[in-house]
């Protein structure tokens, strides 16, 4: 039985990794199908056979010089709103804010369904590819929302993936480096003055936070 009791305008940390710890993100076609799935699946009334349907007119592209080009599209009557969001090769991680009732059940079952469908028909596999459940907590102060924006923005960084520039976080739309559409990222900017100012506190956390893990590692060892 779930322990989070999900209710709606309020924020939430969801998260989950791959089965046995394997990769789920294998390709750029893998992380943008996804992309797809958040976009159009957060919508109360689309289920899998309709997505399915607008995926295979619709699907993403990347550009020459590598930068995802996406329009995303606001939905008529979203379960959530995503604040912020990370792909990882092997975990995702999401803030995000109930719209609906049961509205990040809902969302979060139909993107886990319909992606490990898609995976699993293009590597010819079956079985569950996420571990179990998706990965819950109630952000219960400004505070936390702010400590987590920056731990989910930059994930890629605190673990050490390539590249300061990752595409399939929401890092880019947050330094204005890109805009589309799919966060609502109202809640963490207005509490700064600017970008710029943002943007320091974003890397002096992340600094941190990755050092904090450095440390973590070298204790295990």
């Amino acid at each position: 039985m779930r322990k989070t009791i999900f209710v709606n305008e309020e924020y939430y940390h969801i998260y989950n990794r791959g089965v046995d710890k394997r990769k789920v993100f294998m390709d750029k076609e893998d992380y943008l199908r996804f992309l797809r799935a958040m976009e159009l699946l957060n919508d109360k009334d689309t289920g899998l056979m309709r997505f399915q349907r607008n995926v295979q007119k619709n699907p993403f592209k990347i550009g020459s010089s590598g930068v995802r080009k996406l329009n995303f599209k606001k939905n008529a009557e979203p379960l959530v709103e995503i604040v912020v969001y990370c792909l990882n090769p092997n975990h995702y991680h999401f803030i995000l804010k109930q719209r609906e009732e049961n509205g990040i059940v809902k969302f979060m079952q139909k993107l886990g369904t319909s992606y490990t469908m898609y995976f699993n028909k293009k590597r010819d596999r079956s079985g569950a590819l996420f571990q179990g459940r998706f990965k819950s907590i109630r952000i219960d102060s400004n505070e936390y929302l702010l400590y987590l924006s920056v731990y989910v923005n930059k994930n890629h960084f605190i673990h050490g993936y390539e590249g300061n520039d990752w595409m399939y976080s929401s890092e880019l739309d947050y330094l204005g480096k890109r805009d589309d559409n799919l966060c609502k990222k109202d809640i963490i900017l207005e509490q700064f003055r600017d970008k710029k100012d943002h943007k320091e506190f974003m890397d002096r956390t992340a600094a941190h936070l990755r050092g904090k893990k450095e440390i973590q590692k070298y204790l295990l060892e």
